[in-house]
């Protein structure tokens, strides 16, 4: 049987760990090298850092930090934001990433997707999706957004994770910004149709706030994985309790 994966997410701006809540308001949450330290000793499945403010400023994502939290962690790292080339992603990749998560470029430039997907795998090609409820004209879209949540692309969240699979990507992480940091549960409707519309592991984030949310969006919205922030960031529950919590309901987990 397969196990479901439980996965903090560590947004970093300029060297510190941040939450905010849909997408802004953030608050200073740490330090990234010691929080990745503490995620590993609570056994955590893997770690997923972004550098939340690249992409907007236009310049490229820390791959210094990078080989610092990768020396003190031994579970696979996604690493995102600001990864515009094939070459971005390669540095980060060398730097000690196991995957890269594309989003904001691969949106502009598609192709960007393949080329990553072409050198070092599907495995390692991670759509990074920001999706968005919107109402136009009294119809509510599912929209991509880009450049931090800032941009709305006008393009539907169903037809680009379609076309992203094809292209390479073999794991999607669906950011649903209408619940980012609200801690009042994933988007269930959003994520279940996101995890049957694709052939490749679907993971939720955005809205968790109790183990019970993760629960719900790992049966309900069909998700392969749960990331997580702040729940775990201001210590409302470890990755143990989680697991724990999720084992206790029948959901297969890895248990160190």
């Amino acid at each position: 049987m397969l196990t479901k994966r439980i996965i903090p997410c560590l947004d970093v701006d300029r060297g510190r760990v941040v939450k905010g809540v849909k997408f802004f308001d953030h608050v200073d949450a740490g330090d990234p090298v010691a929080q990745a330290r503490r995620y590993q000793e609570q056994g955590a499945d893997e770690l997923v850092f972004y550098d939340i403010s690249a992409s907007h400023e236009g310049r490229r994502i820390m791959a210094d930090l990078v080989r610092e939290v990768v020396e003190q962690i031994f579970m696979p790292l996604t690493v995102g934001g600001g990864i515009r080339t094939l070459d971005d992603a390669t540095r980060l990749i060398q730097a000690g990433a196991e995957k890269v998560s594309l989003n904001s470029a691969a949106v502009q430039r598609p192709q960007l997707i393949a080329e990553v997907a072409g050198k070092f795998g599907p495995c390692a090609t991670v759509l990074g999706l920001d999706a968005n409820r919107v109402m136009i004209d009294g119809r509510e879209h599912w929209r991509v957004f880009i450049n931090g949540g800032r941009v709305d692309t006008g393009i539907e969240v169903m037809k680009w994770v379609e076309q992203a699979q094809s292209l390479g990507a073999g794991e999607i992480v669906l950011n649903v910004m209408n619940a980012d940091g609200t801690t009042s549960g994933y988007d269930l409707q959003m994520t279940a149709a996101v995890s049957s519309a694709v052939n490749v592991p679907v993971v939720a984030s955005g809205g968790a706030g109790s183990p019970q949310h993760m629960l719900d969006v790992l049966r309900e919205g069909k998700a392969d994985a749960a990331l997580a922030a702040s729940i775990f960031h201001f210590g409302h529950y470890t990755v143990g309790q989680v697991k724990d919590f999720l084992a206790d309901h029948g959901v297969a987990v890895r248990r160190d």
